[in-house]
């Protein structure tokens, strides 16, 4: 595979790593928000109904929650590029030649010389002036906006996929190993989300897994914690 190749190029890339940015944090928000609920009925009760029950609601409540959230979050950033855009174009209908002393400025600012910059400006114009602008001025590509149902229903398959883990891992095993049995495969599908997620957004795989075992395990000590209180106490 070449450089140009492997490097993330072309149409489309934006939409493409906002799909697997979704993806990845439903994930982690279903291993994360569903174990810490199973876990901690489980500190309270050996009931199989009482577990499903929990897991379940957990898990339709949670994916229909990321996914809204997703919708709303990126129909407002797309809104927000959208309104950019037509900003952008009306400036150019009615003072071309600002906009074209704009563009050279930017240029210059770069770190081209006077005379280059005038003659990239001149020339993108010609070619197409609003894409010129919006690259340079506000890194909006017109053609590759984010789209919010791509978003919202990547979250939510991947938070219902990265609940069914914690669900299966509470259910399956003998009740004494229902617990143990749930915290290993939590922590260890948190590392491994941890590690995509790091790598997606470019920073340092090993800290960003550690954080996120670190907040697991902590958020299923406390819920476990809770749950053996309450059930002990016999309020549950």
């Amino acid at each position: 595979m070449t450089m140009h190749e492997a490097e993330p190029h072309g149409a489309g890339t934006g939409q493409r790593l906002n799909w697997l940015r979704a993806g990845v944090l439903g994930a982690n928000d279903g291993i994360v928000s569903v174990a810490s609920l199973v876990v901690g009925v489980a500190g309270a009760t050996t009931d199989n109904a009482a577990l499903l029950t929990a897991g379940i609601a957990g898990l339709v409540g949670g994916a229909i929650s990321m996914a809204l959230g997703e919708y709303v979050s990126v129909s407002s950033q797309r809104d927000s590029e959208r309104a950019l855009i037509a900003k952008e174009r009306e400036e150019l209908r009615t003072m071309p030649e600002v906009e074209l002393d704009e563009l050279t400025q930017l240029y210059r600012e770069r770190g081209l010389s006077d005379e280059t910059a005038r003659q990239v400006a001149v020339e993108l114009t010609a070619h197409d002036a609003l894409a010129a602008h919006l690259e340079v001025e506000l890194g909006i590509d017109q053609d590759d906006l984010v789209n919010p149902w791509h978003a919202a229903l990547s979250s939510a398959i991947a938070f219902t996929l990265g609940a069914l883990l914690p669900l299966l891992a509470i259910l399956l095993p003998p009740p004494e190993w229902r617990v143990p049995v749930t915290f290993v495969a939590v922590l260890l599908a948190l590392a491994v989300t941890g590690t995509v997620s790091a790598r997606i957004g470019g920073s340092a795989p090993l800290r960003a897994s550690i954080r996120l075992v670190l907040g697991g395990a902590l958020a299923l000590a406390a819920t476990w914690l809770i749950g053996t209180l309450l059930g002990t106490t016999g309020v549950v």
